[in-house]
């Protein structure tokens, strides 16, 4: 049994030295992402179904498998957003080297993820406070700001919409 756990330990030790060989700083950014899609998720559904139990009785309350599904196809959706934006960073790297005038470091991968990351704690926080927690509100101020900050960023990159 000892044995199995420590082969498990080696692989998964080899898996992840290997994602971060490849990834880089983008391997613990796309794992906060992952983590707080699912408490987001989580935080939601434990929302709704508070105010299921302060509303009885009322459908616009609640959680249903409708809204979770839901949930998740949107999670989805911002998994693709965030693989485009790391395919055209893939892209413009690639392209700019085989025309002699590398470019080393795009950053519009970079910059969708964080927002991403932001926008699902904006999400946390919201949920949280349907809860009953209380949240600071400087805190969901700040993270509004990170939110525009990174926005701008974005919107200065001299691309074009």
């Amino acid at each position: 049994m000892k044995e199995t756990y420590y082969f498990i330990q080696a692989i998964l030790t080899g898996v992840i030295a290997m994602l971060y060989d490849k990834l880089g700083v983008f391997l613990p950014l796309m794992t906060i992402f992952a983590g707080l899609m699912v408490l987001d998720y989580i935080s939601g559904m434990l929302a709704s179904k508070k105010e299921a139990l302060e509303h009885p009785g009322d459908s616009k309350y609640g959680w249903s498998s409708q809204k979770g599904l839901n949930g998740i196809i949107k999670k989805l959706g911002y998994i693709c957003v965030v693989f485009v934006a790391f395919a055209i960073d893939y892209i413009i790297t690639i392209f700019t080297a085989a025309m002699d005038r590398p470019v080393e470091v795009t950053a519009f991968g970079l910059l969708v993820i964080i927002w991403f990351i932001i926008n699902e704690a904006i999400s946390i926080c919201e949920n949280a406070g349907r809860m009953g927690a209380p949240v600071p509100e400087w805190l969901t101020k700040y993270i509004a700001s990170l939110k525009d900050n990174v926005d701008k960023t974005g919107s200065g990159s001299g691309v074009n919409s």
